[in-house]
């Protein structure tokens, strides 16, 4: 089977998301949806002491009415200020270099569409995740429509044949058009396997470089990647809500 991801671009995702993509045959970035604010596409939370705070990208025209592949920074103040508030984050993880290093190539793109794209990337290469996958932009795929149909669509021009997916799709999906279709659809069983983190309790969601800067190249160790089927997923989604 093929398994197909689709997944807007985000600020170095959570290391939930890069368990998605070890099992991803087919990468799909979704570039030419229309901005949410308040999604993570353009920020990630980090450690500070036992707390946890956003390291956000400000937006020019707060990226209103604008398609991900549009959206542009306002200013460059904001590249100093994220570099110091992520060392201070990191701050006596044995593998600081490594995650600074990261974000440093990937905050050299000036286009932030490439820089949120890079923020996946940068890390993934790291990890040893994905080099065989295929890569693709909806922006050049040509698929229109909306909601669930258009994610089939694009499944199914990406030559997919299992779609993977998180937990928000259960909200709108059709599952059984999907399997018409061909398609089989699984969504994430993400394994928040723990990795040491400084102060009080363990939370795995915060960005990838927190565990890349604590673990190192065992970072990946920490990824588990299984997945659910959508009918017992909805069975569990049923009796826990």
């Amino acid at each position: 089977m093929t398994a197909v991801v689709i997944s807007q671009p985000m600020l170095f995702p959570w290391p939930g998301f890069f368990e998605q993509l070890m099992i991803a045959d087919s990468y799909v970035y979704l570039d030419d949806t229309q901005f949410s604010k308040g999604s993570f596409t353009n920020r990630i939370q980090l450690l500070r002491g036992n707390d946890r705070c956003w390291m956000t990208i400000p937006l020019a025209g707060k990226g209103s009415f604008q398609k991900i592949s549009e959206l542009a920074a306002a200013g460059e103040d904001w590249k100093a200020s994220h570099r110091a508030l992520l060392r201070q984050s990191l701050l006596g993880a044995p593998f600081i270099d490594d995650a600074l290093s990261i974000f440093d190539s990937v905050y050299s793109h000036s286009s932030l569409p490439e820089l949120l794209i890079a923020s996946i990337e940068e890390p993934a290469r790291y990890l040893g995740i994905g080099a065989n996958r295929t890569v693709e932009r909806t922006s050049n795929m040509g698929v229109e429509g909306t909601s669930w149909q258009r994610v089939l669509d694009i499944v199914l021009k990406a030559g997919g044949t299992r779609y993977l997916t998180g937990h928000g799709a259960a909200n709108y999906m059709d599952h059984k058009a999907f399997e018409r279709a061909g398609v089989q659809v699984d969504y994430m069983d993400y394994s928040r396997t723990p990795w040491p983190q400084p102060g009080g309790s363990f939370t795995p969601y915060v960005s990838v470089l927190d565990l890349i800067a604590r673990r190192g190249p065992e970072a990946r160790h920490c990824l588990i990647p299984t997945t659910v089927a959508w009918q017992d997923f909805l069975k569990e989604e049923t009796v826990t809500s």
